[in-house]
């Protein structure tokens, strides 16, 4: 096998040509060819697997001096389908959950350690995307040790801690900081680390219950036009109406399945992603339509269960929740509501929000929208500013 970076690189971009992938993608991929050649240089342009973890980390762009998502993603995909060749002999294009291109501690000690982490997560049966979030946190922080020096458990303290928390903050919005707190403490429990738990006890950060207000009615209005009429492809709009419609979490309706779609009673029913609970659901006239047009006229061919793939090859689910936040904006976008950023959690909210209005029970509401528990819809009180006027004591001895 000839394992020079030309040799490969003429291999995996005549795969993605047979797989159908754009050419400005595959472009784009060919820049990323000529950096990681060179890279070869010095070794004659043989790629090797470590050649390959260099080049995924050279995620700081030189023109700004940040960090650079677009490098990370590009230099990340083109280095696993290298790999991927090197150990198999094939190129396999399928898509990987973005946990997957995350770089693993170097130290015996702390790979063992991530891994009876990642055990004990599988083992205590929690939802796929809190094992993914609470193995993601632990993993940084380990790498984060090792790039202070520390390759040893027993050497981690307590400013390491701090320290660690202090560079999400590039990253995580200061209101995000609850909850990757909150994330990584269950590891620190796991090792047994008093030491540690009390270091993270002094960060003292604070939960926000910010109000997400409801989206204009003419801006809803706009947006279920679009959906209605063409403007965006019946997959972003049957995914845009199901939130609209059901405030199904984004991990819902990116796992939703062919068989979840109960075509003559016009529902669905589907276990949910984040608490593991059967729901079902109702859905309107409109969703179904752009549902059917979607699975009948424009779903691409696949072996795939999932109801939503990808548009562009490879034709495989979307890669991760996140994906149903991009499609959204896209179709707000689209229908001219440029000012306008929303995600599936504003849009849960506005569902939530709406009912309410209708005079729904909690409890009910609750049942739609898959709470664990019914406490969870209380949070949605406080967008109903009619009823909470009537809730206003007046002042004694003030003047109404």
């Amino acid at each position: 096998m000839d394992t020079t970076v030309t040799a490969i690189g003429d291999v995996v971009v005549a795969a993605l040509e047979d797989a159908g992938y754009m050419r400005s993608t595959i472009g784009q991929y060919r820049k990323s060819i000529k950096w990681l050649g060179v890279l070869a240089e010095d070794q004659y342009g043989q790629y090797t697997l470590t050649l390959g973890k260099k080049l995924a980390s050279m995620t700081i762009s030189p023109r700004s001096g940040k960090y650079s998502a677009q490098r990370h993603f590009d230099y990340g995909r083109l280095v696993c389908l290298f790999d991927s060749y090197i150990l198999t002999g094939t190129v396999d294009l399928s898509m990987r959950p973005r946990a997957f291109q995350k770089e693993k501690p170097n130290s015996p000690e702390f790979s063992g350690l991530l891994d009876s982490w990642s055990q004990d997560l599988e083992q205590r049966g929690l939802a796929p995307a809190t094992q993914t979030c609470f193995g993601g946190l632990a993993c940084e922080y380990l790498l984060f040790l090792e790039s202070d020096g520390v390759s040893s458990w027993d050497a981690a303290d307590g400013a390491s801690v701090l320290g660690f928390l202090e560079s999400l903050r590039d990253r995580w919005a200061a209101t995000s900081m609850w909850s990757a707190v909150s994330s990584f403490r269950p590891f620190l429990k796991f090792t047994q680390r008093t030491d540690l738990l009390d270091a993270l006890a002094l960060a003292r950060t604070k939960r926000h219950h910010g109000i997400i207000p409801m989206i204009d009615s003419e801006v809803e209005r706009q947006v279920v036009d679009a959906c209605q009429h063409g403007s965006v492809s019946a997959r972003d709009a049957a995914i845009t109406l199901l939130c609209l419609s059901t405030g199904l979490r984004a991990c819902d309706i990116h796992s939703l399945q062919l068989t979840d779609i109960h075509w003559r009673e016009g529902t669905i029913g589907l276990v949910q992603q984040k608490t593991g609970n059967p729901l079902t659901l109702p859905l309107l006239p409109l969703v179904l339509t752009k549902l059917a047009q979607y699975v009948l006229e424009d779903r691409p061919d696949s072996d795939a269960h999932e109801v939503f793939l990808r548009l562009k090859a490879p034709h495989v689910a979307l890669s991760d929740h996140a994906s149903i936040y991009v499609i959204v904006n896209k179709v707000f976008h689209s229908s001219g509501m440029e000012d306008v950023r929303v995600g599936t959690r504003s849009l849960r909210y506005n569902a939530a929000s709406k009912l309410l209005q209708a005079g729904t029970a909690l409890p009910t509401i609750s049942a739609i929208l898959g709470h664990a528990h019914s406490d969870s819809t209380n949070v949605y009180l406080s967008v109903d500013t009619e009823r909470l006027r009537s809730c206003i004591l007046p002042l004694p001895g003030a003047r109404l």
